[in-house]
């Protein structure tokens, strides 16, 4: 039974799920859910994911939610498909465990809340507020300062080789320039323009980053 992915194809954390699984070239298929109508806070929805968020998956019956989980998940099942995302050396997988770390706490909650102000709340038919906007930012820049000396050091954020921790911030990163700042390709940080450009060229970022599509099978 091919692997289904319930989500939004445009939505951010399906975008992340579907780069990794182009990543892994791993067969699925995109459920469409159809946020618009809210199909996500059906019952029968509810019952998958008792929050009413995309994605989640169904894999032969077993159903998890939560991109990042998801992400993990699907690499220790499949390890040697594609190139390996996790290290199993110990002092590596600290690394990525320490970098899996600092892109939850140091990058997203600063870049999802800029990308809800300037890109989301428009979608939503709400006011965005600049100021709010530009305080994230200037947050953001402050963590991208710590960024800029770690890549000075190391190609990726988990050491010389690229990682879902480096996976795990496209979905959002990709979205600060559609909301108004160029902070990813601020050349006062050349280090991380260098490690961004990196990233965002790779073959299964730029397969979904205009949307998922509905199958790789």
């Amino acid at each position: 039974m091919v692997l289904k992915l319930y989500g939004s194809g445009n939505s951010t954390c399906t975008r992340r799920v579907g780069a990794f699984l182009r990543e892994k070239k791993i067969p699925f298929e995109l459920v469409e859910v159809n946020l618009a109508q809210g199909e996500h806070k059906s019952p029968a929805y509810l019952e998958k994911q008792p929050f009413g968020q995309i994605p989640y998956i169904d894999d032969d019956g077993y159903i998890l939610y939560e991109s990042r989980a998801i992400c993990r998940y699907l690499e220790e099942k499949f390890p040697n498909q594609g190139p390996k995302l996790i290290p199993t050396e110990l002092k590596a997988k600290g690394l990525f465990e320490q970098a899996a770390s600092v892109e939850l706490n140091n990058f997203d909650p600063y870049a999802n809340k800029a990308v809800f102000e300037k890109v989301f709340k428009p979608y939503l038919g709400l006011t965005p507020d600049q100021a709010t906007f530009d305080k994230h930012i200037a947050d953001l820049g402050a963590r991208l300062d710590a960024y800029e000396v770690i890549l000075s050091k190391q190609k990726y954020v988990a050491g010389n080789e690229y990682t879902l921790a480096d996976l795990f911030h496209l979905p959002y990163g990709w979205l600060l320039a559609a909301g108004g700042s160029n902070i990813l390709s601020d050349e006062s940080r050349p280090n991380v323009v260098r490690w961004w450009k990196d990233i965002t060229s790779r073959d299964a970022w730029v397969a979904v980053k205009d949307g998922v599509v509905k199958s790789n099978a």
